[in-house]
């Protein structure tokens, strides 16, 4: 006599799905505890405004020194690393969620943008990159004659 069993595939996959957690933990840490030297790069807002394009990144802890920002063929680069603290041993931290070491960051900047002009500031931990509009690109105010039949009839419109 054949026994038929029911097979219930939901009861593995509470281990099947831990099994996948190890593996990207294992990819994305390369294999090791250090989690700390993972790759990362810095949140960024760009916003434009009549005058000029805002870039503002969030670096906390980020010494000065260790940030490059340089502008080449219209391309903004923001370059820079996070340095682990060793004031503290690394085995005395129960958690490192912060992601420390390089990252780069470039952006193409539109033809609008007066390269030559750009200025950067990096205060609280937060970069702003003010990126000054050439005049030429900035929004004009043209007055027009409105006349009817082709005749001016002395109104003007903005």
């Amino acid at each position: 006599m054949n026994n038929i069993t029911r097979w219930n595939n939901f009861r593995s996959f509470p281990a099947v799905q831990d099994r996948i957690s190890r593996i990207f933990e294992d990819a994305f840490q390369g294999g090791s505890d250090e989690s700390s030297v993972a790759t990362w790069a810095p949140a960024v807002d760009i916003y434009e405004t009549e005058n000029e394009l805002v870039l503002k990144a969030d670096i906390p802890d980020l010494d000065e020194k260790d940030l490059d920002i340089r502008v080449e063929n219209n391309m903004l680069t923001v370059r820079g690393e996070r340095k682990f603290e060793q004031k503290v041993k690394q085995e005395n931290y129960l958690r490192i969620e912060r992601t420390y070491g390089s990252f780069v960051r470039s952006f193409t900047l539109p033809n609008t943008v007066n390269t030559e002009n750009i200025h950067a500031e990096y205060k609280n931990g937060v970069l702003t990159v003010e990126m000054p509009k050439r005049a030429e690109s900035k929004p004009k105010q043209v007055k027009i004659s409105v006349s009817g039949n082709g005749k001016n009839d002395g109104h003007q419109t903005a």
